[in-house]
């Protein structure tokens, strides 16, 4: 007779399965410090692709502005002003002084012609639509600061005191989309003291993308602007001289008057236009005490980016001295500048 063998369990003879506590600990540990050693290069790859995508959004605008000057056969203003000023000047409504600014008048040359549709550019802002007002696209935004849903400003009424010797005040600011790339406006070398020659008033300007003053017949503006600038002016050179750049913006300061309001309301310059040179130097880092609302900045370590008026994108060092950033701003001071 056959008998069923039966297997018998012995707990020495069993083997073990898993992992000790230990060994678990010990491969987590292997783990968290081959995190810690990928984490400072994959956070770096990042901020070389938000840098790149950056270059490109000047790249663009300054393809756009160039595309601009062969239409128009000269580059737009960075803004329309009279001088004097009007004496009651309504907080986005006078006319002479509320015009949209340049980033209006490029886009139909940045694929937004349907945005551009919705403008008039020879009225105030305050009679352009809400909607368009506060339509930020990406091509105007650094991924390092902003996303175009993040980038509108509310309304707000704020003390505006600005470091050039320039009104300052309490003053209502027109809510809108901001933005992150700003105009060559020039350098300071016209003066900023309260004076009809100041650099900010119309064809004062020593930039590429200057304030001008709109034709006028009587009160009423002639949809046409003075005080151009073609490329035949930039008699410095056009790859010596910048264009568009990024704004220097403190720590705390997004999306806020003067550094970062607005970019299509074109009363407040800093918005939209920065100036460089002697006693305004570029910004190191959003620290920066040195810097001011009219000076150039970036959040890429060590560098800021300029279009220049070429229509080249090159990245120039926080450490560039004053005088050189200075004639680099100045389209005909007839420096040499050389390598920088």
């Amino acid at each position: 007779m056959l008998r069923r063998l039966v297997p018998v369990s012995t707990p020495h003879l069993q083997r073990r399965v898993g992992f000790s506590l230990i060994e678990l600990l010990v491969v987590i540990a292997i783990i968290a410090v081959l995190i810690a050693l990928l984490m400072p290069a994959v956070q770096q790859a990042r901020a070389a692709a938000r840098r790149t995508q950056c270059k490109n959004n000047l790249k663009q605008i300054g393809l756009a502005l160039h595309n601009f000057h062969d239409s128009q056969q000269a580059f737009p203003p960075a803004r329309l002003i009279v001088y004097p000023p009007a004496a009651v000047a309504t907080p986005d409504s006078t006319p002479g002084m509320d015009e949209p600014s340049w980033l209006v008048w490029i886009l139909p040359y940045v694929e937004q012609s349907n945005l551009a549709s919705q403008f008039d550019l020879f009225l105030p802002y305050g009679s352009q639509p809400v909607a368009a007002r506060n339509r930020a696209i990406s091509v105007y935004l650094c991924p390092d600061r902003h996303s175009a849903d993040t980038a509108v400003s509310p309304p707000d009424t704020v003390t505006i005191t600005l470091p050039c010797g320039c009104p300052s005040g309490t003053q209502l600011v027109a809510g809108g989309a901001i933005v992150d790339y700003v105009a060559n406006h020039g350098d300071l070398s016209p003066g900023a003291s309260l004076l009809p020659t100041d650099f900010y008033w119309g064809g004062n300007g020593t930039g590429v993308l200057i304030s001008s003053r709109p034709k006028m017949n009587g009160t009423q503006i002639e949809r046409n602007w003075e005080d151009k600038v073609r490329i035949a002016d930039v008699t410095d050179g056009t790859s010596n001289t910048l264009m568009v750049g990024e704004p220097h913006i403190p720590r705390g300061e997004l999306g806020k008057t003067p550094y970062n309001g607005p970019g299509y309301f074109g009363r407040h310059l800093t918005h939209f236009a920065r100036i460089g040179g002697p006693g305004v130097p570029m910004a190191h880092n959003a620290h920066d005490q040195r810097a001011n609302a009219y000076s150039f900045g970036s959040p890429h370590d060590g560098v800021v980016q300029f279009a220049m008026a070429d229509g080249s994108v090159r990245a120039i060092s926080t450490s560039i001295s004053t005088t050189v950033l200075g004639d680099l701003a100045n389209r005909r001071d007839g420096a040499s500048v050389g390598e920088f």
